[in-house]
Formats: C-alpha cells, structure tokens, sequence
C-alpha cells in the first residue's frame, strides 16, 4: 500500500510541478535537505530571494507562513510582506483533493515564483522546513541590504513521510534541564522533520512537573539529596554530597506546548507507573506497599519501590493525570510499565488479596490489570496510553500502543494482536550509548552504536507480514540522561545520529546501505556549520578513520576506512615506520600496532586510529556459535572474537565485546589444520548494576576432530581463572597438545538474585577475544 500511494502521489504532484518549470538539468550542484526527500530534481536558473519578495497563504496555513517568515526576520532581518496570490512571488496552495500520505507536499522552485502545494497544513510546514535548508547558511550579524538577495536553486521536490510517528525521546528525571534548552531541542526535531516529543517526566531520582493537587511532588519529590559520580559500577560508588533537582511549573509546560504547536510538533508526556515511582513515593509514602518512608533516589538502576495497586493510588495517579492531560493536547499519555520488580507485591496482603479476589495468575497479570485500570480512565478523557513493551507482560490492554525497546518481539506480539506500535530498540535507538570507541568519549551507560548502525535501522520486523506491518506507526531515538548533566552533553550524544533517525522515519529504510549510507554523509557534511550555527554541540566523527580485520586465503590484512568517501588516510605500521598513504588493506603476519588518521582537505588531521592485533594461532581459523549475539551488543559480529583485537578495558560498549542476554554458549572454533597449541585464554565483563555477570561454568575442548562424544576432553575447571571487579579472565595452558578444534562451553550465570539491580531477570554475559597460543 505504502508503494502505491508513493508512485501516484508523486505522479499527481510531479506533473502539476513540472508544468511551471523548465526541463530538468544534472549540472547544477545538487543541493542537500535532511531527511532526504522522496523525489528531487534540479533545473536551470535560480529564485531571488530580496526585500521586495512579497508571499501568499490562504486562510488556516498560519503555522508553515509564521515559521518561514520568522526564520527569514531572525537570520537575514528580512521581512516578507503578504499580498494577493496573483502579486506574490511565494506561494501557497492546500487542496485536499490531492490523494496520498498525509503530511505531502510538493515545492517547486522556479526563476520568478515559488510554489507549495499541499493537502494539508502540515504538508506546508515541512515544505517550509526543505526550503528553509536550501537557503544559504545563516552567518551571524549578517543583514540583507537593500541592493542584496539570496539566491535559492530552482528545483522541484516530491515528498511525504514513510511513517506518520517520527519521534525523539529526552529524558529529565535523571538530570533536569532549562526550559529554554526544551524548546531548542524540539525546535531541532522540527527542522528534521520529527513531529512527536516523548518527554519523560518522572522518575526514581526525580518528579519534573508541578502537579496543584500535590505540592509535595515538587516540594520534595523533584529534588534528591546528592548525585552519583562516574559510571554505576564503579567500587566505592561516590556521591557529590550536592542537592539535585529541578521541575517545570504549568506555566512553564503551556509556553513549551505552545512552542511545539508553532514548530508542528506534539509532546506526549510520560508519567512511569507502576515502576521508577521512588521520588513520588517518597514525597508520599502511603502510595507504596510497605507505607515506610524512602529517599528520592541518588543513583540509577531499577528500584522495588513501586506503587501499590490500591485505591487511593489509583485516586492520585487520575488526579495526577487529569492535570497532565488537561496541559498536553496530543492523543496520548505514556504510561511507561517498564522495569517494575514484582518483590513487594509479592510480600504485600494487599496485593495477594487482589489477585486472588480478581482470579489473576500471578503478579504479571496483576501489573497488566493495573495498566488496563490507567488506559480506561485515560481513554474516558479521550486520550490513548503508551507503554513500554512489558506492558504485554500478564496481557496487553485493549487500546494500548507499544514502545518496544528491548528488541522488536514486543513490538512483532503487539502488532499481531492488532495493536499500534512504536520501534525503538537499544539496538538501534538507544543514544545514550556509545558512538564511538576512543577512550575519551563522554561517560555513558554502555552499548554501542555508531552513526551508520542507527542508519541502517528498519523499523519494520522482517517477522510481520505487509498486514501486520501496518501497525507499526514509526520509530523514534531515546535519550536517556543518568550520565548527561549538562545540556552539551545531550547535544553531544543526540546528534548527529538524530539526523541518521530522522531520515529512516521520513525517507524510508535504506534498500541499499553501501550506496546511500556515504549520500547521507556528504550531506551531514554540508549539514555541519548549520549546526554550528544554531550552537548544537554535536559529536563529528566524520573524520575518524575505523579498521577491520580481513581475511583473505587463509592470509590476514588490515583495512582501514573513513566515513566521508574520498579522503586521504595516513597510516603508520609499528612505531619504527614511516607514514604512508594507504591504498589497499595492510598486510599483517606478527603482532603489530597500526596507526591511520585522516588528512583533511584543509590541511587538518583527523583523530588517530590506532589498532592493536594480536596475531595468535585462532586468527586465520573459523568460528560458529549456538546463539547469536544481541543486536544491541554484535556490531562485530562472530569474528570479533577471534580477530586478534582485544575489547575496551574500561567499557563494553565497542564492536570487540560480544553481548548475550541469557544464553548458554557453545562456540567452536577450526584452526584449519592441527596445531600445537599451549594455552586458550578470554575473559567476560563484570559489571553487576548493569545486569552484566561473568559465567556460571566455562569448559575447554581442544580435539584433533569433531565428534558428538567429547565431553571427556573437556577441562571443566580452567588451571587459572581470575575474578576481579570487572573481569573474569580464562587462562588454561596445556603441555603443547595437538588439537584442529578449540570447543568452548559458556554456561550463562543464570537469574540474578533479589537484591540485585535486575534481580529475577537473566544475566548478561559478554565475552571478549579468545586468544590461541
């Protein structure tokens, strides 16, 4: 359907268009817009954009005129003057006769006239956002002088979102920032084209909206009495022994809301229930089970204290919500449901009492009946719930959409029972993660996710079928601030993979990466001093030079690469050697630590790759596994484990770490030929807070062939294992035994224990490089 309605849209517009310009030409330097539209092309001749440049819009197209002639005031001091569409020079047209996705528009730039057309208002609001891009870049202090104009490329564009939800997530309950700063964020989703905000407004560490009927929710419940230095898992945990915290007055959230409707996006606010309630239960302690008085929470994690499912809190939680809707006009309210430890209402009379009364199953059942009594006050007020994908857990509420974060079942269950959802998984939308592998990037919480992994995102699971895959409204990025206190930060870690998000939400999935993922990098790159422009402190890795092992007939190379296509790599080859300029993959038969950096056109280096291989004898076999990694942690893929590069020291969030999330692990791995082999040794990250433990078994094979009848070969107790903070390492020699397969045996730790951050959740394990000497 979605192919259908792209062909005759672009048909319908394309030869109204084409009748007002001239033949098209392919000579003219091909301007860029993020997200890319769905059909542009270029033409002879330019618009002149001057102080005489009059503009038409019929009645109730205030939103897309005001944003175009603001941009023109604030940045060029250029005021358009309206006038008779016959007189103007920019004009706009809606006929909602034209058939199509909702949110198209047509905008064809011709010599003397500038022409949108669309069906709907908000077709002319992102029509204005692509013409506002192909403007010159704003320099700052510039002012148009009478005799002055800027000077806009004729073309013609097509173009209508792929999916209608195109969202970006802030978080604010773990670190609280300015309202102003709220307002540019949204601003920067509108440019992109992203027309939903998920702001998540409270949490364990802190409540950020004044609700009237409850003074202590702002009182007390926004404010915590110190913060975590550094990451969770580091031992001690320090504290800065500083009072935190921060909320937003109604009067603060009209002015925001009011700001998003000018700039065409709407705000779904996000009230967590019944999990990450600590604050609120804090500032109103009966709204737990146990009734006792707790903090507002001073680190991060997953905590038990978690509303009780009585009724005086459902009272306040329909209080509390009856204001919250009455200040956000969107259709939904998100309801989180997600990370709710169950230990309380376990041990709560309270609670057994209710689920044998209702006939529930168990505590699931019980959560799921909790979220059905929310979605039926919420849809009583004409609203819809969201909620994370455990609210399927114990059955999903009859009008619920889901967000599914952990991977895409929840999202594949969902959609097959008929229910809307929203993608946004940590594999590829989680962008408090790693965005790079040098040791110097900002603190985050773990994971890894470079640029061209979120460009690579379909939100579409393979699993639905064309039916099915009509629930899925669209995806957004989540941000997610427990180590972003300041609002660089956030930009830091926000961009440039929102403009990656963006593009995947409006032009579609890539069909083809190798091709388009370098496009979208060359227009990133002309997409830069707009950012600078506006102050975004973005992180640029453009310029970092990345390398793989390759191997080639039973021979092993290394090869490097940059992002942005064309540029000139220098590389040096163990610290004795000259710099070269590389051509092809570098060939490596020993230990060898290889340098590369990009020489930019300007005269400037990149930042220095610097990769150390150690050539061991598992390098030039072959590897298979029982499981496949997680998505969110096997960016390197099987390989990575015997590619002779060793993980992070001090994180797992990089393409060497392989992360499964409780699975048992065989892995095998042919040599190619017999060897003598002395000693196998790997080590798995320990990182408790973040669910992340070392196995509960590790057994070693090392046999001269594969046979089902083994287990005798097996060492099940290494000679040496070290366990410390954050390592388990393996190291088990042997007296030079001849052996063609080294066969490990990885038993997952299994349930993390009650007290435990995670308790009654699996265990991660992640493993790193297995070296064979």
């Amino acid at each position: 359907m979605r192919s259908f309605l792209r062909i005759n849209l672009i048909l319908v517009l394309f030869s109204f268009l084409s009748s007002c310009s001239e033949a098209p030409v392919m000579n003219i330097p091909r301007p860029t817009i993020i997200p890319q539209p769905q059909e542009m092309s270029l033409y002879e001749g330019y618009f002149y954009l001057d102080v005489n440049t009059q503009i038409y819009s019929p009645p109730g197209n205030e939103i897309a005129v005001s944003m175009l002639q603001n941009y023109l005031k604030d940045h060029f001091q250029l005021n358009l003057q309206e006038t008779s569409k016959s007189e103007a020079d920019i004009i706009f047209e809606l006929d909602p006769s034209i058939q199509g996705p909702a949110e198209h528009y047509g905008l064809n730039i011709m010599n003397e006239k500038i022409l949108i057309r669309s069906a709907d208002v908000d077709g002319s609001f992102w029509a204005v956002q692509s013409l506002i891009q192909l403007l010159p870049i704003p320099q700052k202090e510039e002012r148009l002088e009478d005799d002055f104009n800027i000077t806009i490329p004729s073309l013609q564009v097509v173009d209508f979102p792929e999916f209608h939800y195109r969202g970006m997530h802030l978080d604010v309950g773990r670190h609280f920032f300015p309202k102003e700063f709220i307002k540019e964020y949204i601003a920067h989703l509108s440019v992109l084209k992203m027309n939903y905000f998920h702001w998540h407004l409270t949490e364990d560490q802190g409540w950020r909206i004044e609700i009237l009927q409850y003074p202590n929710l702002t009182k007390h419940a926004a404010y915590r009495e110190e913060t975590l230095i550094g990451h969770y898992n580091d031992t001690p945990q320090q504290f800065d022994g500083k009072r935190y915290g921060g909320f937003y007055s109604q009067e603060d959230i009209k002015e925001i809301v009011a700001f998003a409707q000018e700039h065409n996006v709407t705000i779904i606010p996000e009230i967590e229930m019944p999990g990450h309630a600590q604050a609120a239960i804090s500032a109103y302690p009966e709204l737990g089970c146990t009734g006792e008085q707790v903090p507002v929470a001073t680190k991060w994690g997953v905590f038990e204290n978690i509303y009780c499912p009585k009724e005086e809190t459902f009272t306040f939680l329909k209080n509390v919500l009856t204001e919250v809707m009455e200040l956000f006009p969107g259709e939904y309210i998100h309801i989180g449901g997600d990370e709710a430890p169950k230990a309380h209402w376990k041990a709560c009379d309270h609670c057994q009492k209710l689920i044998s009364d209702l006939g529930l199953k168990d505590e699931h059942e019980l959560q799921s009946y909790f979220i059905k009594e929310i979605e039926s006050f919420v849809n009583s007020k004409g609203k819809k719930i969201i909620g994370w994908d455990e609210i399927l857990e114990g059955g999903l509420a009859p009008n619920a959409t889901v967000m599914s974060w952990r991977g895409t079942q929840g999202a594949i269950e969902a959609a097959q029972e008929g229910h809307d959802v929203i993608l946004t998984p940590t594999s590829h939308a989680y962008f408090d993660y790693y965005q790079a592998e040098y040791e110097d990037e900002p603190l985050a919480i773990g994971g890894f996710l470079p640029l061209e992994k979120v460009y690579s995102f379909n939100p579409i699971p393979e699993e639905l079928s064309a039916a099915e895959s009509q629930y899925v409204l669209g995806a957004q990025g989540n941000v997610w601030t427990e180590y972003m206190p300041t609002t660089d930060q956030v930009e830091y870690m926000a961009f440039p993979r929102m403009l990656a998000m963006s593009e995947v939400v409006w032009k579609g999935p890539s069909e083809d990466l190798e091709s388009d993922y370098p496009n979208f990098l060359s227009r990133v790159e002309s997409f830069l001093p707009r950012m600078d422009v506006l102050d975004i402190n973005y992180a640029n890795h453009l310029y970092d030079v990345s390398g793989e092992v390759v191997k080639r007939n039973d021979s092993i190379f290394y090869a490097l690469n940059s992002p942005v296509p064309n540029q000139i790599i220098y590389y040096s080859k163990n610290k004795e050697e000259a710099l070269s300029v590389y051509t092809e993959p570098v060939y490596i038969d020993s230990r060898t630590v290889l340098n590369g950096f990009v020489h930019k056109l300007d005269g400037s280096q990149g930042r220095q790759h610097t990769a150390q291989i150690n050539y061991h004898n598992g390098i030039t076999g072959t590897i298979s596994l029982n499981v496949d990694p997680h998505p969110a942690y096997g960016e390197g893929g099987k390989d990575a484990l015997i590619n002779g590069i060793s993980g992070s020291n001090t994180r797992y969030g990089d393409k060497e770490w392989l992360g499964f999330w409780g699975d048992d692990l065989e892995i095998t791995i042919d040599l190619g030929e017999e060897m003598n082999i002395s000693n196998v040794s790997t080590r798995f990250y320990n990182a408790n807070g973040q669910w992340i433990y070392g196995p509960k078994k590790i057994e070693i094979a090392l046999l001269k062939e594969l046979d089902s009848s083994i287990e005798n070969e097996y060492e099940n107790v290494p000679r040496f294992l070290v366990n410390d903070k954050k390592f388990t390492t393996i190291n088990s020699k042997y007296s030079q035994k001849l052996a063609r397969y080294v066969k490990l045996k990885v038993q997952n730790f299994g349930t993390i224990p009650q007290g435990m951050q995670g308790a009654g959740n699996k265990a991660w394990t992640f493993i790193d490089e297995i070296i064979i000497e």
